[in-house]
């Protein structure tokens, strides 16, 4: 079976063409649950470059299910998976000395230990340690089971559902643009192999911010007026990666995040939600983007940058355009 990474999965145009994530079972408290909800028993592994395995992170931060569910972060640039074979050349991610886990060097070592047909090695995983097995490494569905199969557990936010009844069409009505046109898209632009690729890409994207800045203009939420839901985290991860990694590295380069008045502030009321900013880091993300993409910057030189954490910490002034009602965050 051939191996691959993101920068294989490239159609007939040069287009990026995602493939979908393999394991897909869920943690439910059904009375025959394969896994039931229980603190302990499971762990994640992500890294803090990947704005998917972030998702995962930031439910657990806002949740405060810490103590529930064991993170290890694999290292932040991309290596030999199988340095031991020189014909190998997969790079991908690796465990840090002090994190090796379940005996694993590297994420393709795990995968292969628990699965005889995985090809493409991502985070995040989530695993169950009891049953030692890979239970889910689709970030939007492993996001839901911690806020919901898992909230029973939480030490923070535990009246807050991001996926209300309420709310599922809108939710799920602005995921259906947001991840092909901006969480998606900015890969799209990035491992394009054609200039007509690139450049339906990188207009997707664009068109996809000025509407996010058009509705957040006049309210709070993308998905609601009132209500921080899950579609502000999947949004979120993106966003907070732009103007470091995807504005150059995927030539991104139309505008900056911050030309976006409205997205700026609100990328600085979700950094500034309790337990946020502790999933957002940029010396990984930078790092990993810069050193891990050998075809598009072949010598891994790290732009220095414009310092947009600190930017991220200054004062916002979301609550004072929108009144929140309902909901409290701490």
């Amino acid at each position: 079976m051939k191996v691959k990474t993101s920068m294989d999965e490239v159609g007939l145009k040069g287009e990026f063409k995602r493939t979908e994530s393999k394991f897909r079972s869920f943690i439910s408290a059904g009375e025959n649950s394969k896994y039931p909800p229980e603190t302990g028993r499971y762990h994640l592994i992500i890294s803090f470059a990947c704005p998917w395995a972030c998702r995962c992170l930031s439910m657990i931060k806002l949740k405060g299910l810490d103590d529930v569910i064991e993170v290890t972060v694999v290292d932040p640039i991309f290596a030999k998976t199988r340095p031991d074979k020189k014909e190998d050349t997969h790079r991908g991610w690796v465990f840090s000395e002090k994190d090796k886990f379940d005996g694993a060097e590297t994420v393709r070592e795990f995968y292969e230990k628990h699965s005889d047909n995985a090809d493409k090695f991502t985070v995040p995983i989530l695993y169950d340690k009891e049953r030692k097995e890979i239970v889910n490494n689709e970030s939007s569905e492993i996001m839901r089971m911690l806020g919901q199969e898992m909230n029973g557990f939480a030490t923070r936010n535990k009246e807050w559902d991001l996926y209300p009844d309420g709310l599922k069409n809108q939710i799920e009505s602005v995921n259906e643009w947001i991840y092909p046109q901006i969480n998606n898209g900015v890969y799209r632009s990035g491992f394009s192999q054609t200039q007509n690729a690139y450049e339906v890409a990188v207009k997707d994207v664009f068109d996809g911010l000025d509407r996010v800045e058009e509705i957040l203009s006049k309210q709070r939420y993308i998905a609601s007026p009132l209500y921080f839901t899950e579609a502000d985290i999947r949004l979120f991860v993106t966003l907070v990666r732009f103007d470091e990694v995807y504005h150059g590295h995927f030539k991104c380069n139309q505008k900056c995040l911050r030309e976006y008045q409205h997205i700026t502030n609100y990328i600085r009321e979700i950094y500034q939600i309790t337990g946020i900013a502790d999933t957002v880091n940029m010396h990984h993300i930078k790092e990993h983007y810069h050193r891990s993409h050998p075809s598009i910057n072949v010598f891994g030189i790290v732009p220095i940058g414009s310092d947009c954490v600190a930017d991220f910490k200054k004062a916002h002034n979301r609550d004072d355009l929108f009144l929140l009602e309902k909901q409290s965050v701490v």
